[in-house]
């Protein structure tokens, strides 16, 4: 009976485990440094989270800081759970960044210098686009531009 009871406790513990599954976190504007330059996360239009894939959050002030931090952790953002974004038009509302739509514009200043504004959805970026000038960006695209440390003309 005793080796029943063993394989029946083995079981419960893989299940616990197994069911602890990485989960984004509610970025604590005014009270967490960005991960990338330390500066307090204050702008709830602005900031950003990365989810390992042990579920620990890093926090950051702009998507320009997640990127420059995707940029030097690449082997961290592959194994990551989450990298998300704020969505400009929904302050404080996370979306996936890499499905984020994202202007580079003179005329929206970010927390960092680099002119990223984050949109879910195209229209509205499209929009944006219209109304501010500047470039529209893929994920792909805007990191690329904050490794190379591209502004806005």
């Amino acid at each position: 009976m005793k080796p029943v009871l063993k394989i029946v406790g083995l079981l419960f513990i893989l299940s616990a485990i197994v069911s602890c599954k990485p989960e984004q976190k509610p970025i604590p504007y005014g009270a967490a440094n960005c991960a990338h330059c330390n500066m307090t996360v204050a702008d709830n239009r602005y900031g950003a989270e990365l989810v390992n894939d042990k579920g620990k959050a890093f926090f950051f002030d702009s998507s320009e800081c997640l990127m420059a931090y995707v940029n030097e952790q690449t082997e961290l953002a592959e194994k990551a759970s989450f990298i998300l974004v704020s969505d400009f038009t929904k302050p404080g509302e996370l979306i996936d960044a890499r499905k984020a739509h994202y202007l580079q514009s003179k005329n929206l200043p970010s927390p960092m210098g680099l002119y990223l504004t984050a949109v879910a959805d195209k229209t509205a970026a499209t929009k944006m686009h219209q109304e501010h000038g500047g470039r529209l960006l893929t994920w792909n695209e805007a990191v690329t531009a904050v490794k190379n440390n591209e502004k806005p003309e």
